[in-house]
């Protein structure tokens, strides 16, 4: 059964797609592979999925988090120092494309209420590195366990052949 998300999504027939057009990419290019078709139709299905997956990953975190009485934004934000620890201040506004002024009203926030650090960064000691600190963690503890839980149970449905092709897409479209 598809999700609301994918039923919305046009359908696109194969009269409509130029063949011309099928992998809009050069021979040379690394990873090219003639025997992959991805048509536009797959790309948006895959986007579509990838969007979906993102959102029920959240709602799950965001359902643990709610007696906190934070922000969606301060959640996203003590998500991500939560899997990637260390970001810079910067390096969070572009990852959650939030503005200077409101990701320093919410780092404030957080750091006021003793859940995230600031420190010094290693290289240039001007940037603030953020990480989570042991109220943040316990805080987001049962969010990750829940988030971990609905990822395990995907992969299990989806079979242990789909865990290496799925981790490997991700990672080539997080770089």
């Amino acid at each position: 059964m598809q999700t609301p998300v994918l039923q919305s999504l046009p359908s696109v027939g194969h009269s409509q797609i130029n063949m011309a057009d099928v992998n809009k990419t050069r021979v040379d290019d690394p990873g090219f592979d003639p025997r992959l078709f991805l048509r536009d139709e797959e790309l948006d299905f895959g986007i579509a999925l990838i969007l979906s997956g993102e959102r029920r990953l959240v709602t799950e975190a965001f359902e643990y988090c709610t007696s906190a009485d934070l922000p969606p934004l301060a959640i996203r934000v003590l998500l991500a120092a939560r899997f990637q620890p260390g970001q810079t201040v910067s390096a969070l506004r572009n990852q959650l494309g939030a503005t200077v002024p409101t990701l320093a009203r919410i780092l404030g926030e957080l750091d006021q209420r003793g859940l995230i650090e600031r420190r010094s960064g290693h290289v240039d000691g001007r940037a603030k590195q953020v990480y989570l600190t042991v109220e943040g963690k316990r805080l987001t503890d049962q969010a990750t366990i829940a988030m971990r839980d609905r990822l395990r149970n995907a992969y299990r449905r989806a079979g242990a052949t789909a865990v290496s092709g799925t981790r490997a897409v991700l990672q080539a479209l997080s770089q």
